[in-house]
């Protein structure tokens, strides 16, 4: 990215960029959000469903989360494209 705001990407289309490939990960891997919160917590983290589907469906969480959630369903390797 650019300091330029003529070439600047807006935030929206990053989180719209996270969260499409967050959801695409998910079902490779056919994972629904209610196995994912039995997933998660096997690798010791608590979510309920719920929190799950608002933070992805709004593609506003923490690189960590995105790492516990690929480690969770067991992800080697993420499609950028």
């Amino acid at each position: 990215m650019t300091t330029d705001d003529t070439t600047r990407v807006p935030d929206e289309a990053w989180d719209a960029k996270v969260k499409a490939i967050l959801k695409a990960e998910l079902k490779r891997k056919g994972v629904t959000y209610a196995q994912l919160v039995d997933k998660l917590a096997a690798v010791g983290v608590k979510e309920t469903e719920p929190n799950i589907r608002n933070k992805i469906a709004r593609g506003k969480f923490t690189a960590v989360f995105m790492m516990q959630v690929l480690t969770a369903i067991g992800a080697k390797e993420v499609r950028l494209d």
